[in-house]
């Protein structure tokens, strides 16, 4: 009984153990949602300073994005997409939505696909779908570290859209919606078509001053247009992040309340061992009491009468 006793008290340590770590981590997914969450709304801001732009460089000019490397299928047809997942475990579904999601909307999109995974999990689901894969890139794991990925990125794929690789780019990534929640999310990068510039010139000038373009429109144009990508990229991956770490909160929260039920049942467990064991004891010590006081009885001899 006590070494039953002892092999439990031992689980119930290790149980508080792993409990502690698990808060632990929770702690680190809430902070890092935070995190993630104010640097999308920080750049908000400067996406609309963009798009504002952007909006002026084509009022002034209506053709001026036709005239980019940007616009129009090359010759291949083909699809590049970045998908942006996980590289460390402990995120619930989050891998596999996004990789269902990227599978279900490249498969309904014609050509071939050319795909860039950021993050070894979901480039495991999508590899063991079959997709091919251009590259890997490492999940950034600080909102410091996101500028440098974006940057990598966008050489690669335009290194890639050079050799007429690819006709269009897509984005793949989850958004948080609230708490826990999030959704998958499909966003077409590239090309810039005419859509798309209508899109920018709808909405009016903010103030009653119509702003110019000084100096060379065209470079202008340009660079806005890397902006605007650079932004595009950047908040995909912050949004992504934010997910991560919400799907691990939960997925913390969860296994925080299985230790404590778990938690709850060992000790009673314990509890119970360890009052039968006393029980015992006690039992043992009263009936060695009751035998040393009890009479002694003298033995039937045979009757001398």
């Amino acid at each position: 009984m006590s070494d039953t006793a002892a092999s439990l008290r031992r689980k119930i340590v290790s149980a508080g153990d792993l409990q502690a770590v698990v808060r632990t981590m929770k702690a680190l997914a809430a902070s890092s949602i935070s995190q993630y969450e104010q640097s999308v709304r920080a750049l908000g801001d400067y996406y609309r300073t963009v798009e504002l732009g952007l909006g002026v460089c084509f009022r002034e000019d209506a053709t001026a994005v036709l005239r980019t490397n940007v616009t129009g299928p090359t010759a291949t047809g083909a699809i590049g997409a970045v998908v942006f997942g996980s590289d460390q475990g402990l995120v619930g579904q989050f891998n596999d939505t996004i990789a269902e999601d990227a599978l279900r909307a490249l498969a309904a999109l014609s050509g071939s696909a050319r795909v860039w995974a950021v993050g070894e999990r979901v480039q495991a689901r999508l590899a063991d779908a079959g997709l091919p894969l251009a590259g890997l890139f490492a999940v950034p794991g600080s909102v410091q570290a996101i500028a440098p990925l974006i940057g990598r990125i966008l050489t690669e794929t335009e290194a890639s859209r050079g050799r007429d690789d690819f006709a269009a780019l897509y984005l793949f990534y989850n958004r948080p919606v609230s708490g826990a929640v999030y959704a998958p999310v499909q966003q077409r990068l590239l090309p810039l078509d005419d859509t798309w510039r209508r899109q920018l010139l709808e909405p009016p000038w903010p103030t009653g001053n119509l702003p110019e373009v000084m100096g060379d429109g065209r470079a202008t144009l340009r660079a806005l247009i890397r902006e605007y990508l650079f932004v595009s990229l950047f908040r995909a991956c912050a949004e992504s992040l934010a997910s991560e770490n919400a799907s691990r909160l939960a997925a913390m929260e969860r296994a925080d309340r299985n230790i404590d039920e778990l938690l709850a049942n060992m000790n009673g467990t314990y509890h119970r061992l360890r009052q039968s064991g006393i029980d015992e004891e006690l039992f043992d010590v009263i009936a060695g009491f009751e035998a040393l006081t009890r009479p002694a009885q003298r033995p039937p001899g045979p009757d001398h009468s």
